[in-house]
């Protein structure tokens, strides 16, 4: 199913007509969890999830496994302000690590079995300055949701999108204050490590693209303040929706991507969950606004889809206990 929608006011449409998840799956995994040989409740998250996972793939009894990484690569005109520790050239650099195998989310992808793609949205052309003018036109925004919808394959039956862009986390605390509201210094942190003087000028650059953009619709928020790879991750997160893929959300980028869908569509998100609590200090308010409560908290901030590719394993390990348990029928245990 390729992408269908050429506008914003289009791609709204396609979002206010997704499908829900199938209710009569997820009545058969609450039954079929409540036969298995173990204490009501007793493996606590593991059962929500596996239910979960199974309305949206529309079976009591799901498995996992082909799950789908795709990682977006996008450049950033407002790293002319000196918003991040790292030349814009990384981008580039980690492009290459990423389709040689070299970096941390092709091993994380490796490790739990899940096929992985990259795309680089036009880094020869970043996008503008926020300060100066829209980070993007809505042919460019549009063309980045587009390729990102496209990038999901209809095959799989998992979804994670990570990022990689010099300069990103300025754009997600710009897009995150525009659509959840608050001042940039609530939602502006540390990205890839700047100093004290650096999250001030970082801050500083937040609050005045804020103040030069009307951002009252989440769709122009992402216009004019966001990057090509948070609107290609949006693209993603939707496209999975069609699909009837589950999606893992990653950390602060993906989320405040993810957190224009929220506000665009009533339930755009009912079938995500957060993957994990990253270290960028504003990521705990953005879950809370979006109504997320993270698989995992182990102090990450490296983007790329990484914490999200982790909680792939919890993921799996919730189906296989779903759907390879006995019954106590089955095991002829009693159970009272």
């Amino acid at each position: 199913m390729t992408a269908s929608f050429s506008t914003l006011a289009e791609f709204r449409d396609v979002l206010s007509q997704a499908p829900a998840a199938d209710a009569g799956a997820t009545a058969a995994a609450q039954d079929r969890n409540s036969q298995l040989t173990k204490p009501p409740g007793a493996l606590g998250r593991l059962e929500d999830l596996a239910i979960w996972y199974a309305g949206w793939r529309g079976t009591g009894r799901p498995e996992l496994t082909s799950p789908q990484v795709v990682v977006f690569a996008g450049n950033h005109g407002v790293c002319a302000q000196g918003v991040s520790a790292f030349p814009p050239e990384v981008t580039v650099q980690m492009v290459a690590n990423f389709e040689h195998g070299g970096a941390a989310i092709n091993q994380l992808s490796k490790t739990f079995g899940a096929k992985m793609d990259v795309h680089a949205l036009d880094l020869d052309n970043p996008t503008k300055d926020f300060t100066q003018d829209a980070a993007m036109t809505e042919d460019e925004v549009v063309a980045a949701l587009v390729t990102g919808w496209n990038a999901v394959d209809a095959d799989a039956d998992l979804l994670v999108t990570g990022e990689m862009g010099i300069g990103n986390t300025t754009s997600a605390a710009a897009v995150a204050a525009a659509v959840l509201g608050g001042d940039a210094a609530k939602w502006t942190g540390r990205g890839t490590g700047v100093d004290d003087a650096g999250l001030v000028r970082k801050t500083e650059v937040v609050a005045k693209g804020l103040a030069l953009h009307d951002t009252t619709d989440p769709l122009e928020a992402l216009r004019c303040l966001g990057g090509r790879e948070l609107a290609a991750m949006a693209g993603a997160i939707a496209a999975a929706r069609a699909h009837g893929i589950p999606v893992i959300l990653d950390g602060f980028i993906c989320s405040a991507a993810a957190s224009v869908l929220f506000k665009t569509a009533e339930g755009a998100l009912d079938h995500c969950v957060a993957g994990h609590l990253s270290a960028e200090g504003a990521h705990r308010d953005l879950l809370d606004a979006l109504s997320k409560e993270p698989i995992l908290s182990l102090g990450l901030r490296l983007g790329e889809g990484s914490g999200a590719a982790l909680a792939i394993g919890v993921l799996k390990a919730a189906i296989a206990c779903h759907s390879g348990m006995a019954t106590f029928a089955e095991a002829g245990v009693s159970d009272s």
